[in-house]
C-alpha cells in the first residue's frame, strides 16, 4: 500500500478514535453512580446490541473491509481523491451512486443521532455512549485487522464500490 492508501485509512481511524475519545468520558461516568437494576440491564443489553449490529455486522462485515478494499485503489488516484483520502475510504464521493447514498445518509443519521443524544441526561446517555464507544471501538479493531490481511495479500469480502467508469 502507498502513502495514500495509509492516510485513508489513518484518516478514518483518526475520526472513530476522536468519537470514542469524545464518548468515553460519559460512559465512566456511569461507575460513578449506582444504577438501578432495570438500568444496568438496559446497559448491558445495548452494549451487547451494539457489539453485534455496530461492532459486527456494521463495522466488521461491511464498512471497515470497504475502507480498506477503497484505500488499496487510490494508487495512482488524483491529487483531489489523495487529499480527501479518509472521505473516499468512507464512500462518501467517488463511488457508486448506491453507496454514496448510503454513505451520506449514514452520515447525516449518525450526525442528528449525536444531537439527540448530546441533550439525554445521565445515566441514559452514559448507557447510550457506552454501547456505541464498544461498537467504534470494534469498528477500529476491524479496521486494523483487514489493513493486515491486506497487507498480507488477501482480498477483501466486500468490493470498493467504484463508480462503473473506475471498476
Amino acid at each position: 500500500m502507498r502513502a495514500a492508501s495509509w492516510w485513508g485509512i489513518a484518516g478514518v481511524l483518526a475520526l472513530l478514535g476522536n468519537a470514542i475519545y469524545r464518548l468515553t468520558p460519559y460512559a465512566l461516568e456511569l461507575f460513578e453512580q449506582t444504577l438501578t437494576s432495570v438500568e444496568l440491564v438496559v446497559l448491558a443489553a445495548w452494549v451487547l446490541f451494539n457489539a453485534y449490529s455496530e461492532g459486527y455486522r456494521a463495522f466488521h462485515r461491511m464498512f471497515s473491509p470497504r475502507v480498506v478494499a477503497r484505500a488499496r485503489t487510490l494508487a495512482g488516484a488524483r491529487r483531489l481523491f489523495v487529499v480527501l483520502a479518509p472521505l473516499y475510504c468512507m464512500g462518501l464521493f467517488h463511488a457508486t451512486r448506491r453507496r454514496v447514498i448510503v454513505s451520506w445518509s449514514i452520515t447525516i443519521g449518525i450526525v442528528g443521532i449525536v444531537i439527540l443524544v448530546r441533550s439525554v441526561a445521565q445515566p441514559w446517555r452514559g448507557i447510550i455512549d457506552a454501547g456505541v464507544v464498544v461498537g467504534l471501538a470494534w469498528g477500529v479493531a476491524s479496521i486494523v485487522y483487514y489493513t493486515a490481511r491486506a497487507l498480507a495479500g488477501h482480498a477483501m469480502p466486500v468490493p470498493p464500490d467504484l463508480p462503473p467508469q473506475s471498476a
